[in-house]
């Protein structure tokens, strides 16, 4: 985070968020025996009693990161086994408007308590969590906002608000590494794509700065050497020194060009000895900038549509995919018990038309639970592209019945495949249950309402 937007956050912060006195020597004591026996009670599973106690810790002491871990820990043994969503979910919509009403005003106590009273009947509402992060940090209650933002990285990992506020914090702590892990996780997400390769460019770029900076190599002190040319002295100096590498080609990829920034890379990579470390990270960068002149082509061809524009587009996209079959199969050898690379591996040689290579990494990733439905999905197109039938439904069941509200889309595709499928197999009745079950979620889903119409004209 910049200077002007640390300054221009302070004097917002000074300006509308409320001062919040810390508990007095009686209230810490009422607060302490409350925490305790909320922590009896949850000891013993009265969750629902828990969570009041530690609910009333909280807002008695919203900077407290012993008080909200309680309370988390409460919530996610009072709703274990819940689905996110539902009923609570609606009869919390005029909270969350009157919470981000609070914020917003900079009444940080009273849009806490409304916000943990929102969270006792939804734990899963991402939208509250954020707000009550925004109100700690507001507060610079930066302990509390932080475990805020776990819980909401933990209920929704891929959302595109939850990871900017997860990145816009962990830049204002200085831990540029977790910055550009939250903007690289959106990096596969069309509609902030480009957006995730400059902040993860110039993130790079500020965790360099801020290395060079703590060595006493600021541009005051230096400022006849350019920090690139402060690094390229330090390597040349230090060929193996790849950490020095890692900075250079930081700075290289902003300031310079790719093509310099690998070449560094691959220089530290012959000079370490193939350290392991060092390939990896070169993997990771050749992936990236891949993708991106992909994004870029991509972008050209929306510019101009000729045909040697779509021949580019599908010539890097053929190489990225290649690229990361290559770096994932190596991977998975090197990681066998790394259920994430095998996934991952899985659904590139599905892409590249391989499905039954693509089985045998799906199948070896069952059993990772968290992926259940979305992997009996996948199989269940890879076993329908071999015209294994019988196989293909058997997976499409599998992944209606796991997929829940938070993997909506997932689901949808889920039920889509199982009634098709079903009808070309001539089971009427299985066609019209997935056909049906998916026209109450969706009844503009791709074709399914013209499919649900010739399946029951029929029986006309």
């Amino acid at each position: 985070m910049s200077e002007q937007q640390e300054e221009k956050r302070a004097v917002r912060t000074q300006g509308n968020t409320e001062s919040i006195s810390p508990p007095s020597p009686a209230e810490r004591s009422r607060l302490t025996k409350c925490f305790t026996t909320g922590s009896d009670n949850l000891r013993k599973g009265n969750f629902d009693y828990a969570v009041e106690l530690f609910g009333s810790c909280v807002a008695g002491d919203p900077a407290s990161a012993i008080y909200l871990q309680g309370f988390l820990e409460a919530l996610a043994k009072k709703f274990s086994g819940k689905k996110k969503g539902g009923f609570a979910s609606l009869l919390s919509a005029g909270s969350r408007g009157s919470l981000k009403r609070l914020v917003a005003g900079g009444k940080t106590r009273e849009a806490i308590k409304t916000g943990l009273d929102v969270l006792k009947k939804d734990p899963f509402d991402v939208a509250c969590i954020l707000s009550l992060a925004d109100a700690c940090g507001e507060a610079n209650y930066l302990d509390t906002q932080g475990l805020f933002l776990r819980r909401a990285l933990d209920v929704a990992p891929k959302d595109i608000s939850v990871n900017k506020h997860c990145a816009s914090y962990k830049e204002r702590l200085g831990e540029y590494d977790q910055a550009i892990s939250c903007w690289q996780r959106l990096a596969g997400t069309k509609s902030v794509r480009e957006e995730a390769e400059r902040e993860i460019a110039r993130l790079s770029v500020e965790k360099t700065r801020q290395k060079l900076e703590s060595r006493g190599a600021s541009a005051k002190e230096s400022s006849d050497v350019s920090p690139l040319e402060q690094l390229r002295q330090k390597l040349t100096a230090s060929p193996a020194d790849f950490e020095t590498a890692f900075e250079l080609a930081d700075l290289l990829e902003r300031e310079a060009s790719v093509e310099e920034a690998e070449k560094v890379l691959v220089d530290v990579l012959a000079a370490s000895g193939n350290d392991l470390k060092v390939r990896e990270h070169l993997e990771d960068r050749q992936i990236r900038w891949a993708k991106r002149r992909v994004m870029l082509a991509e972008k050209q061809l929306q510019t101009t549509d000729s045909e040697d524009n779509k021949e580019t587009v599908v010539r890097l996209r053929t190489a990225l995919l290649k690229q990361e079959i290559d770096i994932f199969a190596a991977r998975v050898e090197r990681y066998p018990d790394n259920v994430s690379w095998k996934y991952e591996l899985a659904m590139r040689l599905k892409t590249t038309g391989s499905p039954a290579e693509a089985i045998k990494f799906f199948q070896q990733v069952q059993i990772d639970s968290r992926r259940r439905g979305a992997v009996a999905l996948e199989l269940g197109e890879c076993f329908q592209k071999i015209k294994q039938y019988p196989l293909a439904m058997r997976n499409y069941q599998t992944a209606v019945e796991s997929l829940g509200d938070r993997e909506v889309e997932l689901r949808k595709r889920a039920l889509y495949r199982a009634g098709v499928l079903a009808a070309a197999m001539k089971d009427k009745d299985a066609a019209l249950k997935f056909l049906s079950n998916l026209a109450e979620v969706d009844f503009g889903y791709r074709d399914v309402a013209e499919r649900l119409k010739k399946l029951n004209a029929e029986d006309a």
